[in-house]
């Protein structure tokens, strides 16, 4: 028997229908020759402490760190069931094609059966990128031999290893050390949910801190053949901070006066430029998290599920966990045929019909960008967006959206900047011509526009020459505060977890960062997020995240070294090295070991004092209380404390 063993039932479910395997087993699919089975996830877990010695069912300081002779692993009891069906067909089976996700995870989801089960026989790889059935015959056309992806499982395996050490040691530790001082809820440290929480309290602490400083801006109303637009004052640059803004109220006071009384600007300078726009790349799911974050206000957690189901279920993305936004060459011959596929699914989309040209290769079309999963697009298996519920339609619409642009000329404007004079005063007019909308036709927007949701458009400035005069209409003198940085949403924290190597002095470590795009994985950061929330670490307000008082407390009291996102830079460099076997696991394995036994020295003597509630319970009192703790104004003119009398 030849036995396809695949991460989700779901997926194996769709292998099986290609393969002709429609008799229901226990736990897997038969057809003739043929079986395909699948877990749930991992089947399997990395033991306990307390599987390896009793005593450490008690957690006390003189026990740490654990640091197992020999690793063993564990069946999960939820799943216990759909594990001994796996393990007895793999005891049945001639040969075996793993079929789990592709990449580093799936592939140790499945060779820990394999090892664990003590499965021998010859093993091939089936390495998917979306489950429609064109896709599927494709892939197993092209089976891999098993040996190609092996080093991925030794990867794999080095980092659950290593992020088992630091849990299990450093949570123990810091949880016990905050019981000396009592706080009696559980202190959870991760190698990636520290570094995390470290950017959110990091943030936090720059809102609180933020002073804010008052600047002054003018903006004047202008008038040409008819034609009215706005121009803004031009501070000298001794009077402006770096970012060009006039912190001389006397100043700008003076030439708001000045420029009352002139009446007229004269024109001292035009320039147009030709602006090309590329169209932005197909999604990775990073990205795809944030803009759902910004534009749908859906969680990172909510999108994963939603791109999850639109590829297991619905079959009308590929797969979602994808870390590149870039495409292989060889799928360009594909995208007549899908674009004709949602062109038909979908009516709205016939206006675009006239500009796609499906010849067209994009800068998205780039063998030497893809990782081991190229961008989140549509299948050919297109379907009615309408038939799909709301946040489903929405999220559909945004992937088949850049999908669509890769096929649609660049957006094309003129861009006009003119230079007034005013009184002795210097003005900025910038105005906007759009030549050819380009792949912009293709957002949502524009083949659905909703009244009061658009931005407002960018002004189209009137025919001008220099050395012409334009009448002073009206003029507003704007006193405003800078502002602190923003909190943190789901989406901008995951974006920052993607470019933590901004963080990152070494200039090794920055590169391995942008490498690995940051911390975390594209499969893991909505979850670690929502852990961070449920441990109380984090509280949402709204769309805002913020740190606990525990938070803050923790991210003072851990190691540098655990809240440094350049550790996991290190980490990555050393599995790098097991992938292609410049370093062998146990050796991997054996300084993460040592290295953990020296923290656990530093930090035994520690004395903690956790501020708030035990984790897991509301902060909202302390939220209360730093709510508006940085007073300031917005730039578009609206208060952030009482304004002074504006002179016009």
């Amino acid at each position: 028997m030849r036995l396809f063993l695949c991460e989700k039932p779901s997926q194996a479910k769709d292998i099986a229908k290609v393969l002709g395997a429609q008799r229901r087993g226990d736990g897997c699919w038969q057809g003739t020759d043929v079986c395909v089975t699948w877990c749930i996830g991992h089947l399997l877990e990395t033991a306990p402490p307390d599987s390896y010695d009793e005593r450490y069912k008690r957690w006390t300081l003189e026990d740490l760190p654990i640091i197992p002779e020999k690793w063993k692993m564990t069946v999960k009891p939820k799943t216990a069931s759909q594990y001994k069906a796996v393990k007895r067909l793999l005891g049945e089976a001639r040969e075996l094609v793993i079929a789990t996700d592709a990449d580093r995870e799936g592939e140790m989801i499945a060779r820990e059966l394999v090892e664990h089960c003590r499965y021998r026989g010859p093993i091939q790889r089936l390495w998917l990128s979306a489950l429609d059935d064109a896709s599927i015959r494709k892939a197993l056309g092209r089976l891999l031999p098993g040996q190609e992806t092996f080093s991925l499982y030794h990867s794999a395996l080095g980092r659950s290893r290593a992020d088992w050490l630091i849990g299990m040691n450093m949570s123990r530790l810091f949880t016990l050390l905050g019981r000396q001082s009592g706080y009696q809820g559980v202190l959870p440290v991760g190698r990636v949910q520290t570094p995390t929480l470290r950017l959110v309290v990091d943030r936090d602490r720059s809102i609180a801190d933020f002073v804010p400083v008052p600047f002054w801006a003018i903006e004047v109303q202008l008038e040409s053949a008819g034609s009215v637009f706005n121009a803004q004052w031009r501070a000298p640059e001794d009077a402006c901070d770096d970012q060009g803004r006039c912190l001389k109220q006397e100043l700008a006071q003076q030439a708001a006066a000045d420029m009352q009384a002139a009446a007229s600007a004269r024109v001292r300078k035009i320039v147009t430029e030709r602006v090309r726009e590329a169209a932005p790349l197909p999604f990775d799911l990073g990205t795809l998290q944030e803009v759902c974050s910004k534009k749908l206000g859906l969680g990172a957690q909510e999108t994963l599920d939603i791109a999850q189901a639109l590829y297991e279920t619905h079959k009308l993305i590929t797969y979602p966990r994808s870390d590149s936004g870039y495409l292989p060459l060889s799928q360009h011959g594909e995208a007549a045929g899908i674009l004709a596929a949602l062109q038909r699914a979908d009516d709205s989309l016939a206006p675009l019909r006239p500009h796609l040209d499906p010849g067209r290769r994009s800068r998205a079309w780039n063998d030497q960008k893809v990782s081991a999963h190229h961008g989140i697009i549509p299948t050919a298996a297109a379907s009615d967006p309408s038939r799909l519920p709301p946040k489903y339609k929405a999220v559909y619409t945004l992937i088949r959206a850049r999908y669509l642009a890769q096929f649609l000329p660049n957006h094309e404007y003129d861009r006009t900047q003119a230079e007034f004079d005013c009184a002795g005063h210097a003005l900025r007019a910038v105005g906007k011509q759009i030549v050819e909308p380009g792949w912009r036709r293709a957002l949502p927007e524009a083949l659905t526009p909703t009244k009061g949701r658009e931005a407002p458009p960018a002004q189209v400035l009137p025919t001008l020459r220099e050395g012409q005069d334009c009448a002073v209409r009206d003029l507003q003198l704007k006193d405003l505060w800078t502002q602190p940085p923003k909190p943190f949403t789901e989406g901008d924290l995951i974006k920052a977890m993607k470019n933590v190597a901004k963080l990152v002095d070494d200039p090794r470590l920055k590169q391995k960062l942008k490498e690995t795009t940051g911390i975390g994985t594209e499969a893991t950061r909505a979850s670690i997020i929502q852990g961070l929330l449920d441990r109380g670490y984090l509280v949402k307000n709204g769309k805002a995240l913020s740190a606990t008082p525990t938070a803050f407390s923790l991210i003072d009291a851990v190691p540098r070294a655990i809240a440094d996102p350049g550790t996991t830079a290190i980490w990555e460099q050393a599995l790098d090295m097991v992938q292609s076997g410049e370093m062998s696991l146990d050796e991997f394995v054996t300084r993460q070991s040592a290295w953990m036994g020296k923290l656990v020295q530093r930090c035994s003597g520690l004395r903690l004092t956790i501020s708030g509630p035990a984790a897991g319970k509301s902060a909202a009192p302390w939220k209360k209380k730093r709510k508006g703790a940085a007073k300031g104004k917005t730039a578009t003119g609206k208060p952030r404390q009482p304004r002074r009398k504006a002179a016009t």
